[in-house]
C-alpha cells in the first residue's frame, strides 16, 4: 500500500471519529433535562417543584449572590433582555427567567429578595430566584448538582467564598429540556439570545 493511500484511509479514519465525537456532544445537550424530582425553595421561601413548573420557555441562570464580577454582569444582561422580551409581549405568558444560586448556605430566600432589590429586577412571578431549604440545605446542594449535571454545569467552592463555575445560561424549553446555552458575563450578546427565544416561541 503506498503512502497516498495510507494518508487517505488515516484521513477518513480521523473524519469519522471528529463526526462521531461531535453527534456524541450533540445528542448529549439534546437529551439535557431538568430532572422532575426536584424541589427548590424560592426567594419567597415557597416550594417550588420542577415537575409542576410552568409550561413555558425558561432562560436559567447558575449565580451566588456574592460573586464579584460574572454572575452581576450576567443578571444586568439578563434584565435588560427581559425589558425586550416584555416590549415583545412574549415575557411571563411564553418566557420565565430562572437563577438559581449555586451558593444555598449563604444566599438565604431574604438574601434573594435583597438581589432582586439591588439589580431592580422587578419581583413580578416571572424571574424566580430559588435556593435551598434551610431544614436541608446539604440535600438541596446536592438538587442543585443534580439540576447542573444534565448541562454540563459544574461549580466548587475552593474555599475562599468565590466560587469556581461553568459560565453558560442555558434556555430550556416548556418540559425543561435543553434548547441553547449562552456564555455568561461581557460575552452575553443579548440579541442573540432574545432571537433564539423569539425562533423558539410557538
Amino acid at each position: 500500500m503506498n503512502m497516498k493511500k495510507i494518508y487517505i484511509i488515516c484521513s477518513i479514519i480521523v473524519a469519522i471519529g471528529v463526526a462521531a465525537g461531535i453527534s456524541f456532544f450533540v445528542i448529549r445537550d439534546q437529551m439535557a433535562k431538568i430532572p422532575d424530582d426536584i424541589k427548590l425553595v424560592t426567594m419567597h421561601n415557597q416550594v417550588y417543584d420542577f415537575a409542576k413548573s410552568d409550561k413555558k420557555l425558561k432562560l436559567v441562570e447558575f449565580a451566588y449572590t456574592y460573586c464579584p464580577d460574572l454572575c452581576p454582569t450576567t443578571t444586568q444582561k439578563m434584565n435588560l433582555l427581559r425589558n425586550d422580551l416584555i416590549k415583545a409581549g412574549v415575557y411571563g405568558n411564553k418566557i420565565q427567567f430562572l437563577t438559581i444560586s449555586i451558593d444555598p448556605y449563604r444566599d438565604t430566600p431574604d438574601r434573594l429578595i435583597k438581589y432582586m432589590k439591588d439589580f431592580n429586577i422587578e419581583d413580578d412571578g416571572n424571574w424566580i430566584l430559588l435556593t435551598g431549604d434551610r431544614n436541608h440545605i446539604r440535600r438541596d446542594i446536592k438538587q442543585v448538582e443534580r439540576i447542573g449535571k444534565p448541562f454540563q454545569f459544574q461549580f466548587r467552592d475552593p474555599g475562599d467564598g468565590f466560587f469556581i463555575h461553568t459560565t453558560f445560561v442555558y434556555l430550556v424549553d416548556e418540559n425543561n429540556r435543553y434548547i441553547k446555552k449562552f456564555p455568561m458575563g461581557d460575552k452575553f450578546n443579548r440579541k442573540d439570545v432574545f432571537d433564539k427565544i423569539m425562533k423558539d416561541i410557538d
